[in-house]
């Protein structure tokens, strides 16, 4: 991580600056809702492999060291759900939240979900704890159960929506949580999608966006082939 990257450092450029991981799927839904509102902004790494996230430039953005954490003159924004409502504050374009209040509070629910209720338990500190002490043939098991808890949530909550994305037609706010959030769970930890039919239907969809393409992990500056 660049050290001289603090709040002080970038309040005189306009552009914003987004501490990132390449593997953190809370920094891709980041990286995705900027890409759909079309909002340039600098990629700062904070290689948390390496332990960057405890040095003491990063603990002044943010001290609980997690990323993402947007930057924004001398604004400074962690965690990606407040994150992603000040961008919807301050960049109306392309809104991630619909009009209809009900279909406005369904995506602030669904995103909920994902940032409450899935992600946290299978954060890699969670994994090594519980591996610490129960065992590694825990590991996986609890991160899988959490998972389709969440998944099987998820899916009641939207079976109403026969839909190309999660509420509609539009990508909003329940995508940009759910589409990484499904390409982590598909990846690593050999969830069986069979049994979420609404999210592998919707997943398909995400696939096909170049926004959410080119915020993929594997296309970040940072990333490790």
């Amino acid at each position: 991580m660049d050290a001289s990257s603090t709040p002080s450092a970038s309040s005189s450029s306009s552009k914003l600056v987004l501490y990132s991981y390449w593997q953190s799927s809370c920094s891709w839904r980041v990286r995705f809702a900027l890409n759909l509102k079309g909002v340039p902004y600098e990629y700062k790494s904070v290689d948390l492999a390496k332990g960057e996230q405890f040095s003491p430039e990063f603990e002044k953005l943010n001290p609980l060291h997690f990323v993402p954490v947007l930057v924004d003159g001398d604004v400074v924004v962690s965690d990606s759900y407040a994150i992603l409502l000040y961008l919807e504050e301050k960049y109306p374009q392309r809104a991630l939240l619909p009009a209809d209040l009900q279909k406005r509070a369904l995506n602030l629910q669904a995103a909920s979900v994902v940032s409450s209720s899935i992600q946290p338990l299978h954060m890699l500190s969670v994994l090594k704890y519980i591996e610490e002490k129960i065992g590694p043939e825990e590991r996986l098991l609890w991160a899988q159960s959490n998972i389709e808890k969440g998944f099987l949530a998820l899916e009641k909550l939207l079976k109403d929506f026969d839909s190309k994305y999660a509420t509609g037609e539009d990508v909003y706010m329940a995508d940009v949580f759910l589409a990484p959030q499904i390409a982590v769970v598909t990846t690593r930890f050999n969830v069986d999608m069979s049994k979420f039919p609404t999210l592998s239907r919707i997943y398909e969809s995400y696939k096909s966006l170049p926004e959410f393409r080119a915020s993929s992990p594997e296309r970040q500056a940072d990333a490790v082939h």
